[in-house]
Protein backbone atom coordinates (compact mmCIF):
# COMPACT_ATOMS: atom_id res chain seq x y z
CA UNK A 1 0.00 0.00 0.00
CA UNK A 2 2.77 2.38 0.93
CA UNK A 3 4.72 1.47 -2.33
CA UNK A 4 1.40 2.78 -4.51
CA UNK A 5 0.74 5.66 -2.35
CA UNK A 6 4.68 6.79 -3.17
CA UNK A 7 3.99 5.92 -6.66
CA UNK A 8 0.95 7.80 -7.12
CA UNK A 9 2.96 10.69 -4.91
CA UNK A 10 5.58 11.14 -7.26
CA UNK A 11 3.71 10.94 -10.59
CA UNK A 12 1.61 13.41 -9.68
CA UNK A 13 4.53 15.93 -8.11
CA UNK A 14 6.55 15.15 -11.56
CA UNK A 15 3.82 16.06 -13.35
CA UNK A 16 2.88 19.60 -11.65
CA UNK A 17 6.78 20.36 -12.11
CA UNK A 18 6.58 19.56 -15.80
CA UNK A 19 4.06 22.39 -15.97
CA UNK A 20 6.69 24.56 -15.75
CA UNK A 21 7.49 24.21 -19.44
CA UNK A 22 4.30 25.21 -20.66
CA UNK A 23 5.85 28.92 -21.19
CA UNK A 24 6.84 26.88 -24.54
CA UNK A 25 3.67 27.32 -25.59
CA UNK A 26 3.71 30.78 -25.65
CA UNK A 27 6.32 31.94 -26.95
CA UNK A 28 5.23 32.74 -30.11
CA UNK A 29 1.59 33.99 -28.78
CA UNK A 30 0.67 37.63 -29.43
CA UNK A 31 0.37 39.24 -25.99
CA UNK A 32 -3.23 40.40 -26.41
CA UNK A 33 -4.03 36.52 -27.09
CA UNK A 34 -2.09 35.71 -23.99
CA UNK A 35 -3.55 37.83 -21.87
CA UNK A 36 -7.36 36.86 -23.01
CA UNK A 37 -6.19 33.04 -22.34
CA UNK A 38 -4.67 34.06 -18.79
CA UNK A 39 -8.54 36.16 -17.96
CA UNK A 40 -10.26 32.31 -17.84
CA UNK A 41 -6.71 30.52 -16.59
CA UNK A 42 -6.66 32.76 -13.53
CA UNK A 43 -10.60 32.36 -12.58
CA UNK A 44 -10.48 28.72 -13.54
CA UNK A 45 -7.53 28.43 -10.93
CA UNK A 46 -9.39 30.47 -8.25
CA UNK A 47 -12.71 28.69 -8.53
CA UNK A 48 -10.76 24.90 -8.85
CA UNK A 49 -8.80 26.23 -5.64
CA UNK A 50 -12.22 27.14 -3.07
CA UNK A 51 -14.05 24.17 -4.38
CA UNK A 52 -10.67 22.16 -3.40
CA UNK A 53 -10.35 23.51 -0.21
CA UNK A 54 -14.51 23.90 0.54
CA UNK A 55 -15.63 20.68 -0.86
CA UNK A 56 -12.48 18.55 -0.41
CA UNK A 57 -9.82 19.41 2.24
CA UNK A 58 -12.53 20.65 5.16
CA UNK A 59 -14.29 17.96 5.29
CA UNK A 60 -11.91 15.46 5.26
CA UNK A 61 -10.26 17.53 8.14
CA UNK A 62 -13.70 17.74 10.19
CA UNK A 63 -14.24 14.23 9.02
CA UNK A 64 -10.84 12.91 11.10
CA UNK A 65 -10.81 15.22 13.78
CA UNK A 66 -14.06 16.81 15.66
CA UNK A 67 -12.75 19.48 18.01
CA UNK A 68 -11.54 22.83 16.50
CA UNK A 69 -7.70 21.78 15.94
CA UNK A 70 -8.28 21.36 11.95
CA UNK A 71 -9.87 25.11 11.65
CA UNK A 72 -7.08 26.57 13.76
CA UNK A 73 -4.75 24.24 11.11
CA UNK A 74 -6.54 26.49 8.52
CA UNK A 75 -6.12 30.23 10.26
CA UNK A 76 -2.58 28.95 10.77
CA UNK A 77 -2.30 28.15 6.33
CA UNK A 78 -3.37 31.13 5.58
CA UNK A 79 -1.20 33.38 7.85
CA UNK A 80 1.80 31.53 6.92
CA UNK A 81 0.80 32.34 3.43
CA UNK A 82 0.31 36.23 4.40
CA UNK A 83 3.99 35.45 5.54
CA UNK A 84 5.79 34.40 2.77
CA UNK A 85 4.22 36.94 0.91
CA UNK A 86 5.34 40.19 3.26
CA UNK A 87 8.43 39.03 4.01
CA UNK A 88 9.54 37.42 0.82
CA UNK A 89 7.77 39.91 -1.56
CA UNK A 90 6.26 36.78 -3.56
CA UNK A 91 4.08 37.90 -5.90
CA UNK A 92 2.37 36.20 -8.90
CA UNK A 93 2.64 38.29 -12.22
CA UNK A 94 -0.45 36.51 -14.39
CA UNK A 95 -0.59 38.95 -16.86
CA UNK A 96 3.45 39.27 -17.14
CA UNK A 97 3.11 43.52 -15.89
CA UNK A 98 5.83 43.07 -13.10
CA UNK A 99 6.96 45.74 -10.92
CA UNK A 100 10.65 47.22 -11.78
CA UNK A 101 11.82 46.17 -7.85
CA UNK A 102 10.93 42.50 -8.40
CA UNK A 103 14.12 40.60 -8.50
CA UNK A 104 14.29 37.47 -10.63
CA UNK A 105 16.35 35.63 -8.34
CA UNK A 106 13.75 36.18 -5.44
CA UNK A 107 10.81 35.41 -7.52
CA UNK A 108 12.41 32.25 -8.03
CA UNK A 109 13.17 31.55 -4.52
CA UNK A 110 9.98 32.48 -3.59
CA UNK A 111 8.38 30.04 -6.02
CA UNK A 112 10.58 27.46 -4.98
CA UNK A 113 8.99 27.22 -1.54
CA UNK A 114 5.43 27.60 -2.76
CA UNK A 115 6.16 24.37 -4.93
CA UNK A 116 8.00 22.42 -2.15
CA UNK A 117 4.54 23.25 0.04
CA UNK A 118 2.42 22.57 -3.16
CA UNK A 119 4.43 18.81 -3.15
CA UNK A 120 3.60 18.47 0.91
CA UNK A 121 0.05 18.99 0.51
CA UNK A 122 -0.24 16.29 -2.69
CA UNK A 123 1.64 14.01 -0.32
CA UNK A 124 -0.44 15.03 2.40
CA UNK A 125 -3.78 14.60 0.76
CA UNK A 126 -2.10 11.22 -0.93
CA UNK A 127 -1.55 9.88 2.25
CA UNK A 128 -5.09 10.55 3.22
CA UNK A 129 -6.88 8.95 0.34
CA UNK A 130 -6.26 7.93 -3.74
CA UNK A 131 -9.33 10.12 -4.69
CA UNK A 132 -8.84 13.74 -1.61
CA UNK A 133 -4.78 13.01 -3.56
CA UNK A 134 -6.41 12.87 -7.07
CA UNK A 135 -8.45 16.08 -6.28
CA UNK A 136 -5.64 18.27 -4.57
CA UNK A 137 -3.56 17.31 -7.81
CA UNK A 138 -5.88 18.65 -10.20
CA UNK A 139 -6.61 21.55 -8.11
CA UNK A 140 -2.74 22.46 -8.08
CA UNK A 141 -2.30 21.93 -11.81
CA UNK A 142 -5.31 24.59 -12.48
CA UNK A 143 -3.25 27.03 -10.20
CA UNK A 144 0.25 26.29 -11.51
CA UNK A 145 -0.87 26.78 -14.86
CA UNK A 146 -1.60 30.80 -14.52
CA UNK A 147 1.28 30.60 -11.98
CA UNK A 148 3.87 29.26 -14.22
CA UNK A 149 3.24 31.13 -17.25
CA UNK A 150 3.46 34.45 -15.37
CA UNK A 151 6.79 33.17 -13.72
CA UNK A 152 8.10 32.55 -17.48
CA UNK A 153 7.11 36.30 -17.73
CA UNK A 154 8.68 37.54 -14.73
CA UNK A 155 12.29 35.97 -16.10
CA UNK A 156 12.32 37.12 -19.49
CA UNK A 157 11.23 40.53 -18.08
CA UNK A 158 14.14 39.86 -15.81
CA UNK A 159 16.46 39.65 -18.53
CA UNK A 160 16.39 35.90 -18.89
CA UNK A 161 16.78 34.27 -22.77
CA UNK A 162 13.83 32.24 -23.13
CA UNK A 163 15.37 28.85 -23.06
CA UNK A 164 17.23 30.46 -19.38
CA UNK A 165 13.78 30.98 -17.98
CA UNK A 166 12.35 27.86 -19.28
CA UNK A 167 15.26 26.02 -17.65
CA UNK A 168 15.32 27.75 -14.22
CA UNK A 169 11.59 27.74 -13.65
CA UNK A 170 11.77 23.93 -13.90
CA UNK A 171 14.04 23.97 -11.75
CA UNK A 172 12.31 25.79 -9.32
CA UNK A 173 9.85 23.59 -9.48
CA UNK A 174 11.21 20.67 -8.83
CA UNK A 175 11.47 21.15 -5.06
CA UNK A 176 7.77 19.94 -5.25
CA UNK A 177 9.34 16.41 -5.45
CA UNK A 178 11.60 17.30 -2.57
CA UNK A 179 8.35 18.98 -0.55
CA UNK A 180 6.42 15.57 -1.48
CA UNK A 181 9.01 13.28 0.16
CA UNK A 182 10.08 15.22 2.89
CA UNK A 183 6.06 14.55 3.73
CA UNK A 184 6.27 11.03 2.96
CA UNK A 185 8.77 10.14 4.93
CA UNK A 186 7.74 12.17 7.94
CA UNK A 187 4.47 10.89 7.84
CA UNK A 188 6.03 7.44 8.07
CA UNK A 189 6.95 8.46 11.83
CA UNK A 190 3.78 10.59 12.60
CA UNK A 191 0.85 11.43 10.86
CA UNK A 192 1.21 14.95 9.84
CA UNK A 193 -1.49 14.94 6.92
CA UNK A 194 -3.41 15.59 10.67
CA UNK A 195 -2.01 19.14 9.89
CA UNK A 196 -1.15 19.15 6.57
CA UNK A 197 -4.71 18.47 5.26
CA UNK A 198 -6.47 22.13 7.08
CA UNK A 199 -3.14 23.94 6.49
CA UNK A 200 -3.51 23.17 2.59
CA UNK A 201 -7.02 24.49 2.71
CA UNK A 202 -5.82 27.36 4.16
CA UNK A 203 -3.35 28.06 1.95
CA UNK A 204 -5.89 27.29 -1.37
CA UNK A 205 -8.17 29.67 0.37
CA UNK A 206 -5.37 32.42 1.16
CA UNK A 207 -3.96 31.83 -2.87
CA UNK A 208 -7.37 32.30 -3.93
CA UNK A 209 -8.93 35.24 -2.28
CA UNK A 210 -5.70 37.35 -1.51
CA UNK A 211 -3.53 36.46 -4.66
CA UNK A 212 -5.70 35.77 -8.02
CA UNK A 213 -8.77 37.45 -6.86
CA UNK A 214 -7.16 40.92 -6.62
CA UNK A 215 -5.55 39.99 -10.01
CA UNK A 216 -8.86 39.56 -11.87
CA UNK A 217 -10.03 42.55 -9.96
CA UNK A 218 -7.90 44.86 -12.49
CA UNK A 219 -10.04 43.92 -15.42
CA UNK A 220 -13.31 46.24 -15.34
CA UNK A 221 -14.55 45.35 -18.59
CA UNK A 222 -18.09 43.81 -18.42
CA UNK A 223 -17.02 41.19 -20.71
CA UNK A 224 -14.02 40.04 -18.87
CA UNK A 225 -16.01 40.64 -15.30
CA UNK A 226 -18.74 38.45 -16.93
CA UNK A 227 -16.30 35.50 -18.54
CA UNK A 228 -13.90 35.63 -14.97
CA UNK A 229 -16.96 35.02 -12.56
CA UNK A 230 -18.10 32.20 -15.20
CA UNK A 231 -14.33 30.73 -14.66
CA UNK A 232 -14.60 30.73 -10.79
CA UNK A 233 -18.04 28.70 -11.17
CA UNK A 234 -16.77 26.27 -13.77
CA UNK A 235 -13.75 25.58 -10.81
CA UNK A 236 -15.97 25.30 -8.16
CA UNK A 237 -18.42 23.06 -10.06
CA UNK A 238 -15.91 20.92 -11.26
CA UNK A 239 -14.89 20.74 -8.05
CA UNK A 240 -18.29 19.66 -6.99
CA UNK A 241 -18.95 17.19 -10.01
CA UNK A 242 -15.72 15.08 -8.33
CA UNK A 243 -16.99 14.81 -4.87
CA UNK A 244 -20.76 14.44 -5.64
CA UNK A 245 -21.08 12.10 -8.58
CA UNK A 246 -17.67 10.76 -9.12
CA UNK A 247 -16.85 10.21 -5.35
CA UNK A 248 -12.83 11.60 -5.14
Amino acid sequence: MLMSELIAILASVITVSLIAFIGIIFIGLKENILRRVLVVLVGLASGTLLGAAFLHLLPEAAENNATLTPFFYVIIGIVFFFGLEKFLYWRHCHEGECPVHMFVYLNLFGDGIHNFIDGMIIAAAFLGSFDLGFVVTLAVIFHEIPQEIGDFGVLIYGGFSRKRALAYNFLSALTAILGASVAYFLANAENISVFLVPFAAGGFIYIAAADLMPEMHKKHQGTASFIQLMAIVSGIALMAYLKIFIGA
